[in-house]
């Protein structure tokens, strides 16, 4: 008479606590006549034995210290003798440029704007995104609409030819919420390019990135504005 074949349970481990058991143990005894379905043994634990299993098998586990949030450190370790010397200037800017933001030149990036008035050599354009001109005013155009920036913007510049400022500064953002162009900013160029304040306008650029970046237009004005009969002065001059 052949041996019945004894039939193999399976063992369902639901916790921490039931694992520790069962490696402690190395083994686990059942019942000679238990042949139940394996339904029958999935037990659903009640929220409350979960809660108290987990509390077990966290036992001497230490929460980490601090908030939320992981702070932000940036560091850049260098190895010696890995790299040559050209990598390692890469790194040493790359590392200046996250920490510090050096290095970053708003007129490489696509977003910078320049232009000159009649008769002005371009690079005092140049000159003006460089800070050499001392920028005495400024006026903020964030969250207003074309027209109402438009009026702020003429009233500001009457009131700085009229002062004898001849350096100011136009926020006026970027425009990154815009679904297809900076809105303030084409209009600043437009105001500064086409309407009357273009007789008044020496030089302007895109502010250095202290002051706004491309998010922001310096402005350098005339002590008065050109006429017709000066540049005709100009050229009949010249041909002289």
């Amino acid at each position: 008479m052949k041996p019945s074949k004894s039939s193999k349970s399976s063992l369902t481990i639901k916790s921490f606590q039931d694992l520790k058991t069962f490696l402690e143990k190395k083994s686990v005894l059942l019942p000679d006549d238990c042949h139940f379905e394996k339904a029958d043994c999935a037990r659903e634990l009640s929220p409350e034995l979960e809660e108290e299993f987990f509390k077990k098998a966290m036992e001497g586990v230490t929460p980490v210290s601090g908030g939320k949030y992981i702070e932000r450190i940036f560091q850049c370790e260098l190895p010696e003798g890995t790299r040559d010397k050209e990598d390692t200037e890469v790194l040493e800017k790359l590392r200046d440029l996250v920490k510090y933001g050096m290095g970053f030149n708003v007129a490489d990036t696509p977003e910078y704007i320049e232009g000159t008035g009649y008769n002005v050599h371009p690079s005092v354009a140049k000159r003006l995104h460089r800070g050499e001109y001392s920028i005495q005013a400024f006026v903020d155009l964030h969250g207003l609409l074309a027209e109402e920036a438009k009026e702020v913007f003429e009233r500001f510049l009457k009131w700085a030819v009229t002062t004898g400022k001849t350096g100011v500064l136009i926020v006026h953002g970027r425009g990154l919420s815009s679904p297809f162009e900076p809105v303030l900013k084409k209009k600043v160029i437009e105001w500064l390019t086409h309407g009357p304040w273009r007789k008044w306008v020496a030089a302007y650029s895109s502010a250095r990135i202290c002051d706004g970046g491309a998010g922001a237009t310096y402005i350098l004005l005339r002590q008065r504005p050109v006429s017709k009969r000066f540049k005709i002065k100009r050229t009949v001059g010249g041909k002289s």
